[in-house]
């Protein structure tokens, strides 16, 4: 029984995988206030804090500002995804 149970476990990755394997990488993160900041994933914490390179920050969709390094708290955050483009292509 414990061998299925290694397969299983083998193959479902949890919500700290995913974000583990997102730093380093563009990303989408959309505020509670409906703000999106996308940038290069730094780091971020249990509280789901999160440190962002080269953010941009839109609202309705539209750029609004640029920042080198931004830090978000975490209650403030609705979800993280991945970005599907590269900072180098461009707003």
């Amino acid at each position: 029984m414990s061998t299925g149970g290694e397969k299983i476990s083998a193959s479902t990755k949890t919500p700290a995988d995913f974000l583990k394997s997102i730093r380093g990488r563009p990303v989408v993160v959309k505020l509670n206030s409906g703000v999106d900041y996308r940038g290069i994933l730094a780091c971020l914490d249990g509280y789901m804090n999160i440190a962002m390179e080269q953010t941009e920050e839109y609202v309705n969709g539209q750029l609004k500002n640029k920042y080198g390094d931004a830090f978000i708290r975490g209650n403030n955050v609705l979800y993280i995804s991945t970005s599907k483009r590269t900072l180098a292509d461009g707003a």
